[in-house]
């Protein structure tokens, strides 16, 4: 076996990425791991991929494939909302995601989870597997990680939960699932949407939570 073969692999996010239903908007989650086969390119991927102010997507399967379809969705949602005057709503964004995902099934590796907040339904949580399927869940799970960790979440969901106890079960399954897949790692990202708008919070993959490295010249973490 070749030592340089990840140079041939194409960039892959292997990963674990969740999104919850909570009473005031959503909860998405993702870890930061991007691999090519055995090697791992970018410990620090940002997974939870902004489309509007008050929508998101987590992205698995090519990196290449779901970024390229994040940019459009985005371009599109936002031209639609330059012509209309009024906000996208969730289930535009995510009906545009699987729109592409059905119509270049056969050409794409690409799975998504998209989540936000509108005005009409609240927070909403829309999972786009594989093959472009379209389905509305209050919570949903996708990812390399995410066979680990359906006997956690089914044990652990509970609809409606507080804001604070939603948090803490997003950020316990996606660590989980770090913990037993090899395709996933790095921190845990955390991402609030709610009417304000979004809300960014990290934890480290640490028994506290918190970095182990903290103000050294290599490593700063304000």
């Amino acid at each position: 076996m070749d030592a340089l073969d990840f140079l041939e692999t194409p960039i892959s996010t292997g990963t674990t990425i969740m999104a919850v239903e909570f009473e005031g908007g959503v909860v998405i989650g993702a870890d930061s791991r991007t691999s090519a086969g055995s090697f791992v390119a970018n410990r620090v991927t940002d997974k939870l991929t902004r489309i509007t102010d008050h929508i998101y997507c987590c992205r698995s399967g090519s990196a290449a494939d779901t970024q390229a379809i994040a940019d459009i969705v985005a371009y599109s949602l936002d031209y639609h909302e330059n012509q209309t005057g009024q906000p996208a709503t969730v289930l535009e964004a995510a009906s545009e995601f699987r729109n592409f995902c059905y119509n270049y099934r056969s050409s794409l590796l690409a799975a998504m989870i998209v989540a936000g907040w509108d005005e009409k339904l609240g927070g909403q949580v829309y999972s786009v597997p594989l093959g472009g399927m379209l389905v509305r869940e209050a919570c949903a799970i996708g990812g390399s990680g995410s066979s680990y960790i359906y006997g956690f979440v089914k044990e652990h969901y509970k609809p409606n939960m507080p804001l604070e106890d939603c948090v803490e079960f997003v950020k316990k399954a996606v660590k989980h699932a770090i913990f037993r897949d090899t395709a996933s790692g790095g921190v845990v990202r955390i991402g609030i949407l709610t009417r304000e708008g979004f809300e960014r919070r990290l934890f480290f993959n640490t028994e506290s939570g918190e970095s182990v490295v903290q103000n050294t010249l290599e490593l700063k973490v304000e």
